[in-house]
């Protein structure tokens, strides 16, 4: 899969699959967001609605547990389409170095709307520190941090998120190079950050072929982070960054991702190819860098690719 990987596989697993917004996340919700970051993953509702490129690439990929998330705030009286204007997935690791998931929604909802419909279906929260838990099917629970924010996931997920703000475990701003991360891309439609070992994983994946050469052996252990920006005004455009330990590392990850690129320009599909043909890759001092802008005609062309069915199963 090598290089095509980066593109699709990131727009659509990391987007949207795993995929949290074109506005930095509120304070009341940076204060259930763990340390221990795995990957978080934002988008703007509001920018999907204005995009039917966004809205096509949504619709493709939707992963079943956010439409269960969607298809229990309706059931609340939320409306996902008409009230959620931020989501944001969250994936840390437990004291055990379990992988636990969370899940943000920020927008205009009626707190007290849904709250007499619990009671009128007599569903009574559980309290937890200070807050109060909401069963909502499935195992998913919700919890309400403010009027608009709504903090979502299983039981110990839930309460993990909420022992940082109620309980003292620590919280994502203690964790300079995540938090420092997220502060530079939480204004682009569709963001993401990932720790060291994500950014490891992904970029041995979307390297492909050229992932296999010794090279990147050396590289991987030195990169640290990574972060990636999707925005829809003026077509589609896509934005990675990975900070590495230096300069040199920064520029040996360099070469293999241009020759990850060079490789599928010559053994991907048209498609493909044409989205290869806009892309850049440059590496300034610890930082590597790749830019991908196309239009939306030829975007949703990608999508209709093979590599779409393989990405997104």
């Amino acid at each position: 899969m090598a290089m095509k990987q980066l593109f699709v596989g990131l727009f659509l697993s990391g987007v949207l699959c795993a995929p949290a917004a074109a506005a930095p996340l509120s304070s009341n919700a940076q204060t259930v967001i763990p340390s221990a970051i795995q990957q978080i993953i934002s988008v703007n509702y509001r920018d999907l609605r204005d995009s039917q490129t966004a809205q096509a690439l949504r619709d493709r990929v939707m992963p079943d547990n956010i439409k269960q998330f969607e298809a229990a705030l309706k059931a609340a009286g939320i409306d996902p389409d008409k009230d959620v204007e931020q989501l944001t997935f969250i994936s840390y690791h437990g004291p055990t170095s379990t992988v636990y998931s969370i899940g943000i929604a920020q927008g205009g909802f009626k707190q007290k709307d849904f709250l007499a419909k619990m009671k009128v279906r007599k569903i009574k929260p559980v309290k937890y520190l200070l807050a109060d838990i909401y069963p909502m099917g499935s195992g998913m629970q919700v919890v309400f941090l403010d009027p608009t924010t709504i903090l979502f996931g299983d039981n110990t997920a839930i309460r993990g998120a909420i022992d940082v703000r109620d309980n003292g475990a620590e919280s994502v701003q203690t964790n300079n190079t995540i938090h420092n991360l997220i502060t530079s891309v939480d204004s682009a439609s569709i963001w993401s950050v990932l720790d060291q070992k994500g950014t490891q994983n992904m970029m041995r994946s979307a390297l492909g072929e050229a992932g296999s050469l010794t090279d990147y052996d050396v590289v991987k252990k030195r990169l640290l982070a990574s972060d990636y920006t999707m925005n829809f005004n003026n077509g589609v455009s896509f934005d990675l960054n990975v900070k590495t330990s230096d300069s040199v590392t920064a520029a040996s990850l360099s070469g293999l991702m241009q020759l990850g690129v060079q490789y599928k320009k010559m053994s991907g599909s048209n498609s493909e190819k044409m989205a290869l043909e806009n892309t850049t890759v440059n590496s300034s001092n610890d930082i590597v860098t790749m830019h991908f802008k196309t239009d939306d005609q030829r975007f949703q062309a990608l999508m209709k690719t093979d590599l779409f069915a393989v990405v997104s199963r």
